[in-house]
């Protein structure tokens, strides 16, 4: 069987990570030209106004997604569980959209929340490709 067919719901979430970070960058853009904010100058840390909110989003997802990345890559050529990958791959990419929802949103406690899942499941995925060489 094909490396892409055993891992063909990993590959899609690769794919829905990169459009949600469009979507993302798309909103910021957005609210920023709404905002009539001056591109390249710095936005206020303010957490009441949407266009900080929005360009933090955009840069956490940033700060987090070439761990995704480099993790997915790793379980699948270390030949990991396609479907623990899957359901890690997957679950990153719901809680990171969530985030977004809830940071767009001001929803403080709950974005955190869904960080933290997130966060859990970078875990998992490097847990998922190193369990194949120990």
């Amino acid at each position: 069987m094909d490396i892409t067919q055993m891992y063909e719901s990993t590959v899609l979430a690769l794919g829905a990570m990169a459009a949600l970070m469009l979507v993302q960058l798309i909103v910021a853009d957005v609210v920023g030209i709404r905002s009539k904010h001056s591109p390249g100058s710095a936005v206020p840390a303010d957490h009441a106004n949407l266009l900080f909110r929005s360009t933090r989003t955009v840069a956490n997802t940033n700060e987090s997604v070439a761990i995704f990345v480099l993790a997915t890559l790793f379980c699948i050529y270390s030949s990991a569980s396609p479907s623990y990958t899957a359901y890690a791959a997957w679950s990153f990419v719901a809680s990171r959209a969530v985030y977004a929802v809830c940071y767009y949103g001001n929803l403080q406690l709950l974005r955190s929340v869904t960080f933290g899942i997130a966060l859990l499941c970078l875990l998992a995925l490097m847990a998922i490709g190193l369990s194949v060489w120990v």
